[in-house]
């Protein structure tokens, strides 16, 4: 909440309500694929599994074209 107060003081209310770009790698997974892969989270797990883990989700999304390639932890 500081944060968010000093900014609005120092650089005004746009800015307040909206973050900076932040470093760092893009992500690989777009909102298209990310909004695909929630949905399989969300369903039930694979044959012989009590539940989604993310290798097997990172798996799924390589074997469905969600993405070309995708690590587990990307995925995280």
């Amino acid at each position: 909440v500081y944060n968010i107060q000093r900014r609005f003081l120092e650089e005004g209310f746009e800015a307040a309500l909206t973050d900076k770009p932040r470093s760092g790698k893009p992500s690989v997974i777009k909102p298209e694929a990310k909004a695909k892969l929630t949905a399989l989270a969300c369903s039930d797990a694979p044959a012989g599994h009590a539940r989604w883990t993310l290798r097997l989700l990172a798996d799924k999304a390589v074997e469905m074209n969600f993405v070309e390639q995708v690590s587990h932890t990307e995925v995280g």
